[in-house]
């Protein structure tokens, strides 16, 4: 009999962004933005499919196969968006046919000087020892410093 294991763990991370916060929600709410930095490691992993419906009860979802075939899925539910201010979704990530985890995420951008404070927060429910909310921070992190320079490559 296989025993179920679930680690309950959390994290925030903050950056402050040289762009306004309008610029920053539309790198989050904008398909062709979002597709510029979302994604998985240039050149080791190709995208199989990309659905990005963002608004309120849209859903969005991203599948990928990385260079040794394994293929990774998110699948993102939107329940609130303020615009240029607060984005909550949930999602799970799958590893080939392994639900790896259950998360709940919130963006938070608020105006400081010409930049904009960036956070983001997130409580994940991390499944059968497939990950972990450190590997998860750390992947978050990587995101969201591809994000930031998306902005610059734009500006």
């Amino acid at each position: 009999m296989t025993k179920h294991l679930t680690e309950h763990a959390g994290f925030t991370i903050e950056r402050v962004l040289d762009a306004p916060p309008a610029t920053v929600f539309r790198a989050f709410a904008e398909a062709e933005a979002k597709a510029r930095w979302f994604g998985g490691a240039h050149g080791r992993w190709r995208e199989e499919q990309r659905r990005f419906d963002f608004q309120v009860g849209g859903h969005e979802r991203l599948i990928g196969v990385w260079e040794n075939g394994t293929v990774s899925r998110f699948d993102a539910l939107y329940h609130d968006i303020v615009p240029g201010e607060r984005i909550v979704y949930s999602y799970t990530m799958h590893i080939d046919e392994a639900k790896i985890s259950v998360s709940l995420a919130t963006i938070e951008l608020t105006a400081e000087g010409a930049g904009t404070r960036l956070k983001i927060t997130e409580q994940g429910a991390f499944l059968d020892g497939y990950d972990d909310a450190g590997s998860r921070e750390r992947g978050t992190a990587a995101l969201m410093d591809a994000m930031a320079a998306s902005l610059q490559s734009v500006a």
